[in-house]
């Protein structure tokens, strides 16, 4: 590794993750202030909500400032393969078009993302063995096993002339993570030998006292929870959680079901965890549509949509919308999950639905069918103990977590934290750990198929008529100027107390858009534009006045 040079430095961007959990992007800078090279660390995404992003489902971070510097960087590096750590990647990689390295599990997902937006043989991928090393420019980098709620879950060793910086990534302390190898606690021991100089955390879980709790004994609980239940029982998890879902199909053998795996992301993942040569020793599944004519005591579905997402399989189930798949009374549903902040009353919702149909619900509330991935604070307080950093960096975590954990970190001695937002720009070394910039850390919605900025035109006018409603406004106009048909008005998600009440309201704003119409001169009311910005002031203040309301207003004029 060469040596530093007097004005050379090291720096820490985080661009998502660090005052929210997901939508993690890190960026590593090394080198004079005004030459850096960059290695990115993650690039995911979070989950928009139909009640602040109607129409939204992704959010990724805004990598502007990065797609400024990308002649200079080096690489992306993924740690695992959850969705808030790898799900933008598809979306952004034409803004930064590093190469791109992972280990075999994460390699297999990413290349489904890469194929669905066309990318799979433009993005140069390189798949690592677990445990291995990768030189980028003044950065080596080796990955270190860790345990958490998917396969290869990986911190990573970046090595550079002014220091070590252990990235952890998401991870617990398992002592028996079913799938994977325990946390590398000699390679942990050994970079504190070394000399630690920042360790940049996971937060998720600093306010939960004690541990985690380890996968072995919720694969116990679920397989005795199962032989307790009469009828159908439908399984839901998260699809990532690759020992969870063996769990699920050891526990439908050992009771005598088939298991049926319902849902995209439940297939997509079983088949990613299949072509790394895991789920090996788990029974073969049955399809959809083959589970319709097994005795209800013979079936166990394994299914997406434990945070009540609206097009999940379990929703559509709970509304009665699924082709293949219907629960009934004496049914049960075992949610092998945590309820996200934020999912509560989606979640809430579906509890409803299906006890409203006479089906059982057993939760991680009643019995310990599920465990966290990440560390609790006796965790926290371990993984300190083995890596000793000079710097404490949290991450993943809303402010009042990365807060808590920097106090945890003064709390165990560590000499020095930063408390970080997206967009601080931290000196790392040399010299103190200190803010010395902050850069431009904004969201891009994903609407469809295209990216577009947070306020953008259409995100404004979808969430003004869902809290406002729309006065659309036609008129048809003759070669002279003079009104032939109309104004004739259409008018969405605006309420009166009775239908007559709504048609005498409609009948007046007509009656003001023909009155706007009269006002105007003749070289006005050839001019379509003058002619639709004034009908759309004068409906605007009718609508106002009649409804309280200022909903979108559009007015279309057509020439005969």
């Amino acid at each position: 590794m060469k040596r530093a040079s007097p004005a050379d430095e090291l720096v820490f961007l985080p661009l998502g993750g660090a005052g929210e959990i997901g939508m993690n992007l890190n960026a590593y800078g090394y080198g004079p202030p005004d030459a850096r090279t960059w290695i990115i660390v993650d690039i995911g995404v979070t989950f928009g909500r139909e009640e602040q992003t109607p129409g939204v489902d992704l959010i990724l971070p805004d990598p502007a400032y990065l797609e400024d510097e990308r002649d200079n960087i080096l690489g992306i590096v993924l740690t695992h393969a959850h969705e808030d750590h790898i799900g933008a990647l598809a979306w952004l990689w034409p803004k930064l078009r590093a190469p791109v390295y992972a280990t075999p599990f994460t390699a297999a997902l990413v290349r489904e993302k890469l194929r669905e937006q066309n990318l799979l043989d433009k993005v140069p991928l390189t798949v690592l063995p677990l445990k291995g090393k990768l030189a980028l420019g003044p950065f080596d980098i080796e990955y270190i096993t860790l345990t958490h709620s998917i396969p290869e879950p990986n911190g990573l060793a970046i090595r550079t002339p002014l220091g070590l910086v252990w990235h952890t990534g998401d991870w617990k302390i398992d002592p028996d993570p079913l799938i994977g190898e325990l946390t590398d606690e000699a390679s942990l021991r050994a970079m504190a030998d070394e000399g630690v100089l920042a360790m940049v955390c996971d937060s998720t879980n600093v306010f939960v006292e004690g541990t985690s709790g380890s996968e072995a004994d919720v694969r116990e609980k679920l397989t005795k929870v199962i032989a307790g239940c009469t009828g159908r029982v439908a399984v839901t998890a998260f699809a990532s959680n690759v020992a969870r879902v063996e769990s699920a199909l050891l526990a439908a053998r050992a009771t005598g079901r088939t298991p049926c795996l319902v849902g995209r992301s439940m297939l997509r993942i079983h088949g990613a965890a299949q072509s790394v040569g895991l789920l090996k020793d788990a029974p073969p599944v049955i399809m959809e549509e083959e589970a319709a004519g097994l005795d209800p005591e013979k079936v166990l579905f394994l299914c997406t949509g434990s945070q009540g997402e609206p097009r999940a399989a379990l929703s559509r189930i709970a509304r009665g919308e699924h082709r293949h798949i219907s629960l009934r009374a004496g049914d049960t549903v075992v949610f092998s999950s945590r309820v996200i902040p934020g999912n509560e009353a989606a979640i809430h919702g579906l509890y409803n639905a299906f006890i409203e149909k006479g089906v059982g619900l057993i939760t991680a509330d009643d019995h310990p069918v599920h465990v966290s991935g990440h560390p609790a604070r006796d965790e926290l307080r371990q993984m300190y103990r083995w890596a000793r950093p000079r710097i404490a960096v949290p991450v993943h975590g809303e402010q009042r977590h990365i807060h808590e954990h920097v106090r945890l970190a003064r709390e165990l001695q560590v000499p020095e934290t930063i408390a970080p937002k997206n967009g601080d720009l931290i000196r790392l070394a040399p010299g103190p750990a200190a803010v010395i910039d902050e850069v431009p850390a904004g969201r891009l919605y994903v609407d469809g198929a295209v990216i577009v900025e947070t306020e953008g035109e259409a995100i404004r006018d979808r969430k003004r008529l869902g809290a406002e409603g729309s006065v659309h406004a036609a008129l048809a106009l003759n070669g002279k100027n003079a009104i032939v048909a109309g104004p004739h008005l259409t008018v969405r998600g605006l309420s009166c107390v009775d239908e007559e009440d709504f048609d005498i309201a409609v009948s007046e704003l007509e009656r003001t858009a023909e009155a706007a119409f009269a006002k105007l001169n003749h070289g006005e009311r050839s001019d379509d534009e003058a002619v639709e910005a004034s009908l759309v002031r004068a409906l605007r203040k009718a609508a106002e006045r009649v409804w309280k309301k200022r909903p979108l207003v559009d007015v279309s004029v057509l020439r005969l």
